[in-house]
């Protein structure tokens, strides 16, 4: 393990941050000001959900050293939670196999206890493993029996539209929790089988179990619809829609508006007014959104703050540090390692949820592990491994980044080609070459931080205890 930061005057940290947050607001105001209101709010959105996931890897990694490829599993989970949770029944699908389903999860869960039976009763024995194999096979092949004829029935209700079993109809913001819970419930198991591995191997298990879990989404349509999606996901904020039909909205935004709308006649003021109404519901509800996101960042954030900073937190950074002189000294470092896992999987569970809530939809295709696996670590990275509040401002920076490097490169290229014609097949090239901007100014974003500033913009700061 590579050796950190000494410690450092609080105040350091804290002049630093203000300044780079300070930049953060001032970039989305420049955004807001030149190009639109909502398209700041919409990143502004986007900024807290992946402040919240690389939080969640910066728990495992900047906490523990916990090196984890599979977040796009977890995220993945968030959403299908969003299914389950806040979508509607649909009542032909459950009458159509709904039952058959149930009975197959008891047949799964029956499987389970019965492996855990034999592994006890059989443990050290020379047939444990094979024992072992047996039943789980039979399971396997019990559950898929019961399981499949339900599957096809589900699916053929009405598969434009519907064709899966639908969720409970619950509000969305148990959904974000369940989203937490499902994926702490995936990260036990998957820390139960490879938390023994070493660093390297880990990497490669949780990005092949996350690859299996998007998989499983994008296959199983009786569930999450598969490659057809799940459209029209519940929301916890007002309809625009509903907001420009909205009394108490319309007169509120005609106040707001009284200057620019005085001296029009009837039919210009109509004409503008409802122009301004349709512009002001979609700030507000993006306005909305932003209010519970940043609501949930603060409370999760605050949390990991306590964290760090009690006893527990100084255990689990010393185990981090030197495995060995800790687990000398008696420390569980497997079960340390198993909680911080789960915690950092969770906080990526209620992200994936979030951003499931504001897109309105579950796509599983959508969820590449690789592509934006790399963009949340390098979020962790450019931030400040092991500082909470690092991590918030690399998931700021690098996504305010990665989103308004396309549309600047394309200005820039135009700029610096304006001289040419317009027949010009540089001209031409150099324009269509614009959307790699984002690719190029990533990177070169991550070599400067890591030439200036190698433990990130804000470094971690030891506290003694």
């Amino acid at each position: 393990m590579s050796q950190r930061p000494s410690s450092q005057p609080l105040q350091d940290n804290t002049v630093r941050a203000s300044i780079a947050f300070l930049v953060m607001a001032g970039l989305l105001i420049l955004i807001g000001v030149t190009q639109s209101w909502a398209l700041a709010l919409t990143i502004l959105n986007l900024c807290i959900i992946s402040a919240l996931m690389a939080l969640g890897v910066n728990i495992q990694w900047g906490y523990a050293g916990l090196f984890n490829v599979g977040i796009m599993g977890f995220a993945a989970l968030g959403g299908l939670a969003m299914i389950i949770i806040s979508m509607p029944p649909v009542k032909e699908a459950w009458q159509a196999g709904g039952t058959r389903v149930l009975f197959a999860l008891l047949a799964i869960l029956a499987t389970l206890s019965a492996a855990l039976f034999v592994h006890k009763l059989l443990k050290g024995k020379r047939w444990h493993g094979w024992a072992i194999a047996l039943v789980v096979i039979l399971g396997v092949v019990l559950s898929r029996s019961i399981l499949d004829p339900g599957v096809t029935a589900i699916e053929a209700v009405n598969p434009a539209s519907t064709g899966y079993l639908g969720g409970l109809g619950l509000p969305v913001v148990l959904a974000w929790m369940v989203g937490g819970l499902l994926a702490a419930a995936a990260a036990w198991l998957i820390g139960k089988i490879a938390l023994g591995l070493r660093s390297d191997y880990l990497a490669i298990a949780t990005l092949g179990i996350s690859e299996i879990l998007v998989a499983v989404m994008r296959n199983e349509d009786w569930l999450t619809r598969g490659v057809k999606n799940v459209t029209g996901l519940p929301r916890p904020v007002p309809y625009e829609l509903e907001l420009q039909q909205t009394p108490w909205f319309i007169n509120l935004v005609e106040r707001i508006n009284a200057g620019s709308l005085a001296g029009l006649n009837s039919n210009e003021y109509a004409t503008v007014l409802q122009s301004l109404v349709v512009d002001s519901a979609s700030i507000f509800v993006k306005l909305c959104y932003t209010g519970l996101f940043a609501l949930v960042l603060i409370i999760i954030l605050q949390l990991c703050v306590l964290a760090l900073d009690s006893p527990w937190g100084r255990m689990v950074r010393a185990i981090r540090d030197n495995e060995v002189a800790a687990d000398a000294m008696g420390k569980d470092v497997t079960g340390r390692h198993l909680q911080i896992f789960i915690l950092g999987s969770a906080v990526v569970g209620i992200a994936g949820a979030m951003l499931a809530t504001l897109d309105g939809q579950f796509t599983p295709g959508s969820y590449s592990p690789l592509r934006f696996t790399f963009l949340i670590w390098v979020m962790v990275i450019v931030g400040g491994s092991g500082n909470n509040l690092g991590a918030v401002l690399g998931g700021f920076l690098v996504w305010l980044i990665w989103v308004e490097a396309e549309p600047v490169g394309f200005w820039l290229m135009d700029v610096l080609t304006s001289g040419m014609g317009d027949d010009s097949g540089l001209r031409k090239h150099l324009l269509d070459s614009a959307q790699y901007m984002r690719v190029i100014i990533m990177g070169a974003v991550l070599l400067l931080v890591m030439r200036f500033s190698p433990w990130g913009l804000l470094p971690e700061q030891n506290r003694q205890a």
